[in-house]
């Protein structure tokens, strides 16, 4: 499934927000997200953002004939407020919720996820704060346990970290982290930092999230890396189009399902992934324009998330 975040994170009014949500999901999204900091501002009350993005999924339906949803924060200082969102967004007709599981705290996110499932929501979660935790090597724990923590308090998406983009992973430490949210049993295999055999029985699987500073050059890789069950979040990637966020929600449409396409037929995607898409950007000049706008653009830094140093 395709993404985004709205941008920028603060200073949008709510029915200005609103109105971003509406271009992103017309233009063939599947999905929209708050922020993990976009909570309820003196200048956006939470309030009015769910009213307008309710809205706005309600038109990009009706337009389009597709499902659509936003992802409604409702991370807040405590569970009866927290409680007092979800039911808001359940009122007014929102197929999902989102929270920020680790600055509300694993045992808050427990009774969420529970209330979500009690009343036919699902739960997008957001791994806020992560880094305080699991990128010290020397006095953190890997994200693979935050990970699995998740699975076991409940949820439905979780962001795992890209490999590419912005928030560049390690491969192998990241396809352990994946399957470790979607398979019924992960073997060990310690080039990927799982040190023993997790039998999840029948517990529910939890879909990947992959987002952070991707845009249309990384979804064969993305779609390389994650396979089917995850979804790709874009932000910028989305809304810096310069023909504006319609056309960039296009634009990542269009290069998701040529890559799709062409996995299917039995193409290497990764290695081939440059033709694939200039091929579909012949008929796509809202892919044509956002593979010229982000052609040059990368990140010049080290891997953020990387497997365990071996002990000696």
């Amino acid at each position: 499934m395709l993404g985004c975040t709205i941008k920028p994170k603060l200073g949008l009014s709510a029915k200005n927000y609103g109105r971003a949500v509406y271009e992103c999901l017309r233009g063939g999204l599947d999905f929209t997200k708050d922020d993990e900091n976009v909570n309820s501002q003196p200048f956006m009350r939470w309030r009015d953002r769910f009213e307008f993005c309710q809205e706005a999924i309600e038109k990009a339906e009706q337009e389009t004939g597709e499902r659509k949803g936003h992802y409604l924060n409702v991370t807040a200082p405590n569970m009866e407020e927290i409680y007092r969102r979800a039911e808001f967004a359940k009122e007014i007709g929102s197929p999902i919720i989102m929270s920020d599981y680790l600055t509300i705290g694993w045992a808050a996110h427990s009774s969420l996820s529970r209330w979500c499932r009690a009343n036919g929501m699902l739960l997008h979660v957001h791994r806020a704060m992560h880094g305080v935790i699991d990128r010290n090597p020397r006095h953190g724990i890997n994200f693979r346990v935050l990970a699995k923590l998740l699975r076991l308090l409940g949820g439905d998406h979780l962001h795992s970290g890209t490999v590419v983009g912005k928030l560049e992973g390690d491969r192998a430490a990241t396809l352990g982290w994946v399957d470790l949210m979607r398979e019924r049993h992960v073997k060990e295999d310690r080039s990927r930092g799982l040190f023993f055999d997790q039998p999840w029985g029948h517990m529910a699987p939890v879909m990947p999230v992959a987002s952070g500073g991707i845009h249309v050059w990384h979804m064969p890789a993305l779609l390389a890396i994650f396979g089917d069950d995850a979804v790709f979040q874009f932000g910028g990637g989305t809304l810096g189009h310069p023909w504006g966020n319609a056309a960039g929600a296009a634009a990542n449409r269009v290069a998701l399902e040529a890559c799709v396409r062409a996995r299917n037929e039995g193409r290497d995607v990764e290695r081939e992934g440059k033709d694939i898409l200039t091929a579909a950007a012949q008929s796509s000049p809202e892919l044509k324009v956002a593979m010229e706008t982000w052609r040059e653009i990368k990140f010049e830094f080290d891997v953020v998330d990387k497997l365990d140093a071996p002990h000696r």
